[in-house]
C-alpha cells in the first residue's frame, strides 16, 4: 500500500528542478558563463530568443525612424560642419533601415509570432560568412576619420555612379557562378559592346568618324547590334559548355581570347588605325552622363548640403538589380539554374533541361555585358578595345564577396549588390587619401583570397 501511495505521489508531483535543469533551460548549457562579457553575450542572445519576428522587425523600424529623425535634426538645426554631411548620412541610413523593416512587416512570415532563432552558433557562422563586409566597414570608419570630408552626400554618389555598369558585369557572372561555372570572357565583351556602338554613333561631322560615310542611325540601333555582337559570344560559350561538357573555365577564356583579337582588329581598321573613338553623340552620352537632382534647389535643401546630383546609371543598376532578382527567384528559370549548379544529376532526373539552362545562362550573361559596356562607352564619352579588361575578375571578386558560392546553386542579388559596393568602396577610399594605386591590387588580392577560402569553409561546413 506505502509503495502504490509513494508511486501514485511521483506520478502526481513530479521532481523539483534542481539548478543544473534551470541552467539549461535559461542559458542553453548546463552552468552560467563565467565572467562580464560571456554573461553578457549570454544573456543578449536569450533575449533575442524571446523576441518574435514581428517584434525584430518593429524594432528594426523604430531604430531606423530614430536615426532619421536624429540624423535630420542634427544636420539642419546643429553645427556639423567638423564631421561634414555625416548627420544626413545618418538620416539615409535610417531610412534604408525602415524600409528593410517595413519590407520585413509587409511578408507574411516578417509578422508572425515565431521566436527569432538566434544562438551563439549563427552568431559565430553570420560573423566568419561576413568578415570582409564588417572589415569594410572598419576600414570606412578609419577613412573617415583620416579624411572627414570623405563623409560626404556627393561621395556616395561618386561611388554608386562608378559602380553602376560593374554591377551589370557582377549581375551577368553571378548566373555561371550559380551552374557552378564562370566567365572570363566578360571584361572582352565590354570590350566589344563599347566599341561596336561607339563606332556606330560618333557625331556626323567628325572628321576622324570610324565610319565616314554612315549616316546618322535612330540611337535605339547601334545599342541592339552591341547586344546581338556580344550574345553571338554567349551563345558560343553556352554551346561549348552544354554541348561538350567543356568547364565553363576554359570555354570562357577562349571565347575572351577570341573576342579581344576580333575587337582588336576591328578596332584597328583604317581609318582610325587603333585611335580612341571618341565625338561621341549627345543624345547616346546623355545616357551615362546625366545627372538627377543637379538642378533641384529642394533636394539640396532637403539634404542640407550642395547636392551635385546623382548620375542616372544608378538607376539603370537599380532596375537591373530588380529585374535579375525576379528571374532567379520568381521564374522557372531561375529556379532550374539554382537547381543544376546546386545538383545537376538531381536537375536532369527533376526533369530540367540542363543544355538550354546553361545556354541561356551564358546569353543573359553576354546581355549584362553588353549592357555594361554601352554604358560605361556613355559615361567616358569614348571607347577602345581595352575597355572592361579586368572586369571580370572584379566581378567574380565581388560575387564571392557577396556569398556566391563557386561550389554553385547559391547566391542573391543582394549579396552581389553588397560585394560590389565593397570594392568599389575601398577603391574609391584609396585614390581618396592618395594611397600607392598598387596597394590597392594587393588588398583586392588578399580579399579574393579571404572570401574563396570563407567560401571553401562554408561549403565544407554544409
Amino acid at each position: 500500500m506505502n509503495v502504490d501511495t509513494e508511486t501514485s505521489a511521483t506520478e502526481v508531483w513530479p521532481k523539483p528542478a534542481d539548478d543544473q535543469d534551470i541552467d539549461q533551460a535559461v542559458f542553453g548549457h548546463d552552468k552560467p558563463p563565467e565572467g562580464f562579457f560571456p554573461a553578457l553575450w549570454s544573456t543578449i542572445v536569450t533575449g533575442f530568443r524571446s523576441l518574435s519576428k514581428r517584434v525584430l522587425n518593429i524594432f528594426w523600424l523604430s531604430l531606423g525612424v530614430v536615426l532619421a529623425v536624429v540624423g535630420g535634426c542634427w544636420q539642419h538645426l546643429f553645427k556639423h560642419a567638423a564631421v561634414n554631411d555625416l548627420p544626413i548620412l545618418i538620416a539615409i541610413v535610417g531610412v534604408a533601415i525602415v524600409i528593410i523593416g517595413g519590407i520585413g512587416l509587409i511578408g507574411r512570415e516578417g509578422r508572425s509570432s515565431d521566436l527569432v532563432d538566434f544562438n551563439s552558433t549563427r552568431a559565430k557562422a553570420f560573423v566568419l560568412d561576413n568578415a570582409i563586409i564588417l572589415a569594410m566597414l572598419a576600414f570606412v570608419v578609419v577613412l573617415c576619420v583620416i579624411k572627414p570630408n570623405f563623409m560626404q552626400v556627393n561621395v556616395v554618389a561618386d561611388i554608386l555612379t562608378q559602380s553602376s555598369p560593374k554591377m551589370f558585369i557582377a549581375l551577368g557572372v553571378s548566373f555561371s557562378l550559380i551552374i557552378a561555372g564562370t566567365d572570363l570572357s566578360a571584361g572582352r565583351q565590354v570590350a566589344v559592346s563599347a566599341v561596336v556602338v561607339a563606332s556606330l554613333i560618333q557625331k556626323p561631322d567628325y572628321a576622324s568618324k570610324f565610319w565616314p560615310n554612315l549616316g546618322h542611325w535612330f540611337i535605339l540601333w547601334p545599342i541592339l547590334i552591341a547586344i546581338v555582337a556580344c550574345c553571338i559570344f554567349g551563345l558560343f560559350n553556352g554551346w561549348l559548355a552544354a554541348q561538350f561538357k567543356m568547364h565553363p573555365f576554359i570555354a570562357t577564356l577562349a571565347t575572351a581570347s577570341i573576342a579581344y583579337g576580333g575587337i582588336s582588329w576591328y578596332f584597328s581598321k583604317p581609318p582610325t588605325n587603333g585611335q580612341p573613338l571618341g565625338e561621341l553623340r549627345p543624345d547616346f552620352n546623355a545616357i551615362g552622363q546625366t545627372k538627377l537632382g543637379a538642378d533641384w534647389a529642394w533636394i539640396s535643401s532637403l539634404l542640407g548640403t550642395n547636392f551635385r546630383g546623382i548620375n542616372l546609371l544608378v538607376a539603370y543598376a537599380i532596375v537591373a538589380c530588380v529585374i535579375i532578382w525576379f528571374i532567379l527567384n520568381k521564374t522557372t528559370f531561375g529556379k532550374n539554374v539554382y537547381a543544376v549548379g546546386g545538383n545537376p544529376e538531381a536537375a536532369r532526373v527533376s526533369g530540367v533541361n540542363s543544355y538550354w539552362t546553361i545556354i541561356f545562362v551564358f546569353i543573359i550573361g553576354s546581355i549584362m555585358y553588353a549592357l555594361g559596356g554601352i554604358m560605361e562607352a556613355s559615361r567616358t564619352g569614348g571607347a577602345t578595345n581595352n575597355y572592361g579588361s579586368g572586369y571580370e575578375l572584379d566581378a567574380i571578386a565581388a560575387c564571392v564577396v557577396g556569398g556566391v558560392s563557386l561550389m554553385g546553386g547559391i547566391g542573391k542579388v543582394r549579396g552581389i549588390i553588397i560585394g560590389v559596393l565593397t570594392f568599389q568602396i575601398i577603391a574609391y577610399g584609396l585614390v581618396f587619401i592618395n594611397a600607392n594605386p598598387y596597394i590597392s591590387l594587393i588588398i583586392k588580392g588578399v580579399i579574393i583570397a579571404v572570401a574563396v577560402a570563407l567560401d571553401l569553409a562554408k561549403y565544407n561546413r554544409r
